[in-house]
């Protein structure tokens, strides 16, 4: 567990709503990321390493966004996700599919509840630390394959973090894009001034990111869909 803290940027540290951001390094925490502190909430950005195929890069991304923010930034490596197994984004002998974006199957790339497990290491942080919040950049097109990111998941996971914490304990657990597209966080981030250079999609690869993988087809479709060229770098950059 790495825990490395930026500059604090707030007056009164006291009276300062702090939220956990699950981070990712992918653009839909980002995005949260800043839709935290546009709300009025201090960030505290925590991102996992899980055995994921582009760990490395994902945890470059993570940390320049909170250096970007200038906040707080926790680390924490877990095998077990790996270990488990049951996805294409941690067992290297099953292959990352090709985007489908019409398919309302669960894919390959799902990893077997893993929004529990890192929810729950989120909530132990946010108790921890005294946050008020905990943020994860969950949206509509996410939960047509992964079950785990359907509103319904947050809203039983919010009964078990009210039951669970200490009675003088109040952790909100958010979702601000839960009903959202991947267009609709595109616009929002760009609204914000979130710096998507900084993010990573890619399921496949470190760099460039693959373009034709569930994620980046996803991402990139977004970006189109907005006008704006995403500023990272693709093998292949398809129409979607």
């Amino acid at each position: 567990m790495t825990r490395t803290t930026a500059t604090d940027t707030t007056d009164d540290a006291s009276t300062t709503k702090r939220a956990v951001i699950l981070a990712s390094g992918g653009m839909d925490s980002a995005t949260a990321a800043y839709e935290a502190r546009e709300r009025g909430y201090e960030p505290y950005l925590m991102h996992t390493s899980y055995g994921q195929r582009t760990e490395g890069k994902e945890f470059d991304c993570a940390r320049r966004q909170a250096d970007e923010l200038g906040v707080e930034f926790l680390h924490v490596e877990t095998s077990h996700l790996a270990t488990i197994g049951g996805s294409s984004l941690t067992d290297e002998e099953m292959a990352v599919e090709d985007a489908d974006l019409d398919s309302d199957d669960v894919p390959a790339t799902y990893v077997p509840f893993r929004n529990a497990n890192l929810l729950s290491m989120a909530v132990s942080c946010a108790e921890a630390n005294d946050c008020d919040a905990v943020f994860i950049g969950a949206h509509s097109e996410d939960f047509s394959g992964y079950p785990d990111c359907r509103p319904a998941f947050f809203e039983a996971f919010q009964q078990v973090v009210d039951i669970g914490t200490k009675d003088d304990t109040t952790i909100e657990l958010v979702a601000p894009f839960v009903e959202w597209s991947k267009t609709d966080i595109a616009e929002r981030g760009v609204e914000l001034g979130v710096p998507y250079e900084h993010t990573w999609s890619c399921y496949r690869e470190e760099e460039p990111a693959c373009g034709t993988c569930d994620a980046c087809a996803y991402r990139l479709q977004a970006f189109q869909n907005i006008g704006v060229r995403d500023p990272i770098a693709y093998e292949e950059r398809p129409d979607y």
